[in-house]
């Protein structure tokens, strides 16, 4: 509800939740102890890792405004403490301290909590940030005013103006979350461009020597020769590690096909590029991806040298080719229980709800698989071939 904790600890042992918050309760009796074990898990439990974007953290109870109205009382318990005119000698308003300390508190604490806690929240976030800073800070000007204006002054201006500074001083620390946080986020802005700077040096340093050298040694030793392919792969995993090493891990459809392409041209002695063109939402796990990375193994294992992966993606569908230079084949004359085209590529694109056809590459070389996954094609655009067609030599079969 407000931290986790009792959640956390119920999943980790298997209880119910509201026993482990009966149990927090009860040991709360026994001289706070409950309260002290509570933060102390609060402080040293981990967070749950989350699985994707949009499995962030969320709260049911509103701390932030929970923490503003009991400000908001104790500074109404500060004002009637001061209209009934408390008086001791050795402190005047004396009774007045302890609320008003209190209303101070529980607005600063209101302060940092929805600055770092409701801020990533997405229920809460910026909106929510500014509406309690702002009712902590008019809590707390309130007291200020009749502070220097009210009972207090009337009596003893020096106790007041001493409350008056008080009151000041927390609504400095109201506001003291704003600059520490855009301090946090001007280091790491610091940090980020010292980095890329420190990156780009190396960068130009690397591609000045190291890449280039891999790259004469894939033009002299042919694309698919071991030591080419050792070169091209050493290659790949630099670029990478210069170049993407602070970026998210992706698990869309060009990086997994990339990622693939990789893998292939070490086990077999292949050249794979990749291109993208335009955008997509599929996903690394989707049907289309695992067909990809069929035909692209089948083109590495039977036909070897350049194989052209090329990936056109929008808002609606998806289409994957998958182009060699071997010598072709056709799916008719394949083994009834060779599986890996007829089920692996046309029936898993087929059991998905997309197409798929086998035919002869451009120029009537090598082979050309065509995926496709989304939407149908319009506006008297030819609609792709379904997924029983197969071509061989240029001339459609199957129906």
């Amino acid at each position: 509800m407000a931290t986790g904790v009792s959640a956390g600890l119920a999943t980790h042992l298997g209880w119910p939740v509201g026993v482990v918050r009966a149990i927090f309760v009860v040991l709360a009796l026994f001289s706070g102890l409950g309260i002290l074990l509570y933060f102390w898990f609060w402080a040293f439990m981990p967070f749950e890792v989350a699985t994707s974007e949009s499995d962030t953290v969320t709260r049911s109870a509103p701390v932030g405004w929970g923490l503003v109205v009991l400000s908001a009382l104790a500074a109404g318990l500060a004002l009637y403490l001061g209209r009934n005119n408390y008086y001791y000698e050795a402190w005047p308003f004396a009774e007045v301290a302890p609320p008003l300390l209190a209303a101070i508190a529980l607005a600063v604490a209101a302060s940092f909590w929805v600055t770092f806690v409701d801020r990533i929240d997405p229920e809460r976030g910026r909106r929510t940030e500014k509406l309690v800073r702002t009712a902590v800070t008019v809590v707390l000007g309130v007291l200020v005013i009749s502070v220097l204006f009210g009972p207090f002054a009337a009596q003893r201006s020096i106790y007041a103006i001493v409350y008056a500074l008080l009151l000041l001083l927390g609504i400095a620390l109201v506001f003291a979350p704003v600059l520490l946080r855009l301090w946090r986020e001007l280091g790491a802005e610091r940090t980020r461009r010292v980095r890329e700077e420190q990156r780009s040096e190396i960068a130009a340093h690397l591609h000045d020597s190291v890449l280039q050298t891999l790259a004469l040694i894939q033009n002299r030793a042919g694309a698919s020769s071991e030591v080419a392919r050792i070169a091209r792969a050493q290659e790949r995993e630099l670029r990478s590690w210069l170049f993407e090493a602070d970026a998210p891990a992706d698990s869309d459809l060009a990086t997994d096909l990339r990622d693939w392409a990789a893998a292939l041209e070490l086990d077999y002695p292949v050249r794979v590029d990749v291109v993208v063109v335009g955008e997509s939402g599929e996903r690394a796990s989707g049907e289309i991806a695992a067909a990809a990375r069929e035909a692209m193994l089948n083109a590495a294992r039977h036909a070897g040298g350049e194989v052209s992966v090329y990936i056109e993606g929008t808002a609606h569908a998806v289409e994957v080719f998958v182009r060699d230079r071997g010598p072709g084949f056709a799916v008719a004359d394949v083994a009834a229980d060779r599986l890996g085209v007829r089920e692996s590529i046309i029936g898993r694109m087929r059991r998905a709800g997309g197409s798929a056809t086998v035919g002869v590459g451009a120029g009537g070389t090598g082979t050309e698989v065509r995926l496709r996954f989304g939407a149908p094609l319009t506006n008297g655009a030819k609609p792709a071939a379904s997924a029983e067609q197969t071509t061989q030599n240029g001339a459609t079969t199957g129906g």
